[in-house]
């Protein structure tokens, strides 16, 4: 193995007699480089826009939610519930209530999805980056207001600035027989004022968010909950913590972080990092394979050192390992210098925003964000040499049957 890499070694940084192999070497060391180089940028940039995606999400998603495993609602006075809101690891803990409603202002209708929940809550964890204009005081002077989506807005055109603000919900009343004469008195109807609006994002279009005692009293829900909401005072031990309250809840009910409560989203948003890097790996496959080009021209330049070599009682094996260990090396080369350049490039795009968006374009995202996660780094390196190797294999084994067709290596076995 020692003899055969002296000689690649040789071979790659030595001056050919043709100066077009130099060229053509230096062709397959750029493609590699580019190939690895967009490999890195790419999964960065995808790294950065999955957290911006999921930021957005998690505007208003809990850490933790609890959900019965069957049915709608739960009894959320459970002592092992009210153990869990006393617990020293929970910042934030909130009962909530939910359901379809119809809401009306001024003759103009919408079906929302009403969240009751604990107006502290709002507060114990800021929750300003979801509000578009308002305030988070939705139990100002125990006098109960909403938080509507922008959706909401524009289709009832609600204006928090005018004199009338206020929204009008409707819900089933629970119970009701449905024989009665005039069929508004089976639905039960309340009024609340509209304190603040939402970002204009899927999550919060048709979603109205008020007090829990305003949804127990709309909904005639009083003992029973949807769900629970917690935030945890140290965000690292959400799994654990997680695990821990499955535990001691049981089968009865589910505990889902952020990524359970909206997989669709989180495996979208992977599976599009995972099918571009195989696009561009198809295409960083093509530039490997200038290594077969690269080495049969080698094979016809050092075809005497060959003839040498094999008088002086190469094998043919011997001869396979040099190219092999040729196009190996090419690769090698030119992997770690394209690792190095996207490297360099996410820094400067991290630190000084080479690539915008443009003005105006997007009013969330301004500069294209990254993330650079050293594990990217060691896939793309292992898929470029994974590659690399096969391509070589490949090329050593051609090589080495152009030299077998010379009158003087025919005794190659």
């Amino acid at each position: 193995m020692k003899l055969s890499l002296f000689f690649a070694k040789r071979y790659l940084f030595s001056k050919k007699s043709v100066n077009a192999i130099n060229i053509i070497s230096t062709i397959s060391v750029v493609g590699v480089l580019v190939s690895s180089a967009a490999l890195v940028i790419v999964l960065s940039f995808y790294n950065g826009m999955e957290n911006l995606i999921l930021s957005l999400y998690s505007t208003f998603a809990p850490e933790l939610r609890i959900e019965p495993a069957k049915g709608k609602v739960f009894d959320a006075n459970l002592p092992e519930f009210l153990d869990l809101r006393e617990d020293e690891a929970v910042r934030s803990y909130s009962e909530i209530l939910e359901d379809k409603v119809l809401v009306q202002h001024d003759n103009q209708q919408f079906v929302a999805q009403i969240k009751g929940v604990e107006p502290q809550s709002l507060i114990a964890v800021d929750h300003r980056n979801m509000l578009y204009a308002g305030s988070l005081e939705i139990d100002r002077d125990s006098v109960p207001g909403a938080l509507i989506g922008a959706q909401i807005q524009a289709n009832l055109r609600v204006s928090l600035d005018g004199f009338d603000s206020s929204i009008h919900l409707f819900s089933p009343r629970k119970g009701a027989s449905g024989t009665s004469i005039n069929p508004m008195d089976d639905i039960n109807i309340r009024q609340l004022g509209t304190v603040g609006v939402l970002h204009y994002e899927p999550g919060f279009n048709d979603l109205i968010i008020t007090p829990l005692s305003f949804a127990r009293d709309l909904l005639n829900e009083q003992d029973q909950v949807s769900a629970i909401e917690i935030y945890t005072k140290d965000s690292s031990g959400v799994m654990s913590f997680q695990k821990e309250i499955q535990r001691k809840l049981g089968d009865d009910f589910i505990v889902k972080n952020r990524e359970q409560q909206n997989p669709l989203l989180y495996k979208t948003v992977r599976s599009e990092k995972w099918i571009v890097f195989f696009i561009l790996t198809v295409i960083g496959v093509i530039a490997i394979f200038n290594i077969i080009g690269s080495l049969t021209m080698l094979v016809i330049d050092k075809k005497q050192d060959m003839t040498v070599l094999a008088s002086l009682g190469a094998d043919k094996s011997l001869i396979q390992r040099i190219f092999f260990l040729e196009g190996v090396m090419i690769a090698f080369i030119g992997g770690l210098m394209g690792i190095g350049v996207g490297f360099a490039f996410c820094l400067l795009q991290e630190r000084f925003g080479i690539i915008r968006t443009g003005e105006g374009v997007s009013p969330i995202l301004d500069i294209y964000p990254v993330d650079i996660r050293m594990l990217d780094f060691v896939l793309v390196f292992l898929t470029v040499m994974v590659v690399a190797i096969l391509v070589s294999y490949l090329a050593s084994l051609l090589s080495v049957r152009e030299l077998k067709r010379d009158t003087g290596l025919r005794a190659i076995d």
